[in-house]
């Protein structure tokens, strides 16, 4: 383990032809449950982050995406990587966008992070006052029973099971714009990032656990009309599901 700027992590394999990459894991998890997608990269240049609050790097005072963008690509420059592909999963798929739409990357991959709110946020808003209560757990743990964790084989049930390490603060602070924005000014936002990657040419690859909406899909394929869209059934963690496929996809 290395502190690159603010951030813990580990940086892995040699330089090469291939474009390094960095991985950025979910809401309340930590950079080792990326352990069986790196068995399946063997020498290639990986940048493991615990995002911030998360795993051994430090909390902070805010989680908005600004912040949270500008501490990642501080790490970036510290462990040396120029313009990484940037994997992110669940919360770290949204991170990954917004960082490829304001700093260099050469290609997102977003595993199972759809870019609007959608019914979810419906959920979390219902779900504020509990979220801020001494019954913040049941929320999360509920969202958790939905993710199909019992899906997955037995060693990587485990590793979400160890990997993850909820607090109300992370929460509220992770999911802060659905709480505190509008469905629309959410929209824009996500318009301005992919218009961005699609006017600098960065690849994107959204890896979804079943086949998406028909109006999302026409909305994102709107603003990037050469994304490539996924399908990986078995639940929310395709990197642990099939990891095999999804180092392939890299």
């Amino acid at each position: 383990m290395a502190i690159f700027e603010e951030l813990a992590g580990t940086l892995s394999g040699a330089s090469s032809d291939q474009p390094p990459l960095l991985l950025l894991h979910g809401l309340t998890f930590d950079r080792r449950q990326w352990a069986p997608l790196l068995a399946e990269l063997p020498g290639r240049r990986v940048l493991t982050l615990d995002l911030p609050g998360h795993g051994q790097s430090p909390s902070q005072k805010s989680y908005r995406m600004p912040v949270v963008v500008d501490l990642i690509q501080r790490a970036v420059d510290a462990a040396g990587l120029d313009a990484p592909i940037i994997v992110g999963h669940s919360i770290g798929g949204l991170i990954a966008t917004t960082y490829a739409a304001r700093f260099p990357a050469r290609g997102v991959v977003n595993l199972d992070q759809p870019l609007l709110p959608g019914p979810f946020g419906r959920v979390i808003r219902d779900a504020e006052s509990t979220l801020r209560g001494p019954g913040w757990r049941a929320v999360w743990e509920g969202l958790l029973d939905g993710m199909g964790v019992e899906a997955l084989p037995t060693a990587a049930w485990s590793l979400v099971e160890r990997t993850s390490r909820p607090r109300a603060d992370l929460l509220l602070g992770y999911w802060e714009e659905i709480l505190r924005s509008s469905d629309e000014e959410i929209e824009e936002q996500r318009r301005k990032d992919l218009t961005a990657l699609a006017d600098k040419q960065v690849g994107y690859r959204w890896v979804t656990a079943r086949q998406p909406a028909p109006e999302y899909e026409q909305w994102l394929r709107g603003l990037l009309p050469d994304v490539d869209v996924i399908v990986m059934e078995g639940g929310h963690f395709p990197h642990l599901a099939y990891p095999e496929e999804v180092a392939k996809l890299l």
